[in-house]
C-alpha cells in the first residue's frame, strides 16, 4: 500500500476514532480524550491508538478504563464510518508525549523567570 494512502487513512481513523469517543464519553466523567495518533499495519488488521487524557488522576484512571471496556463498540462505530476491506483491531495506549512537552515548557519558563536581568543583556564578546 502507498504511504500516501497509509497516511490518509491513519488520518481517516484518527478523526473518527476521535468523534467515536467524543459522543460516548462524557468530559466530566472520563476527561477530556485526545487521540494523538494512530499507528495501522500494513495489512490494515490492527491498530495502535495514542490518546492522552486531560483531567484529575480520576478522571484519567476511568477514561482510559471506559477505553478499553468499550473498545469493541468504538471499533463498531469506526467500522460503519470508514469504508476499508477491514476494520482493523483497535488497542490503545496512553501518549505521555503532551505532558512530557508541558513539563519542559514548564522548566523552561521557570528558568526564564529565575535567570537574573542582567545576564539577558550581556554582550557576547567580538572577535577582533
Amino acid at each position: 500500500m502507498s504511504s500516501l494512502r497509509m497516511e490518509r487513512v491513519r488520518e481517516l481513523l484518527k478523526r473518527e476514532i476521535g468523534e467515536a469517543i467524543r459522543r460516548e464519553f462524557e468530559v466530566s466523567e472520563a476527561g477530556l480524550i485526545n487521540v494523538n495518533d494512530v499507528d495501522v499495519t500494513g495489512d490494515l488488521h490492527s491498530a495502535v491508538v495514542f490518546v492522552s487524557i486531560f483531567g484529575s488522576a480520576e478522571q484519567q484512571k476511568r477514561g482510559f478504563s471506559l477505553l478499553l471496556r468499550h473498545r469493541k463498540r468504538i471499533q463498531g462505530l469506526v467500522g460503519r464510518a470508514v469504508v476499508l476491506k477491514y476494520t482493523p483491531t483497535l488497542r490503545f495506549l496512553r501518549d505521555g508525549s503532551v505532558g512530557r512537552g508541558n513539563r519542559v515548557l514548564s522548566i523552561i519558563e521557570d528558568l526564564e523567570k529565575t535567570m537574573p536581568a542582567s545576564a539577558e543583556n550581556e554582550d557576547t564578546p567580538e572577535d577582533h
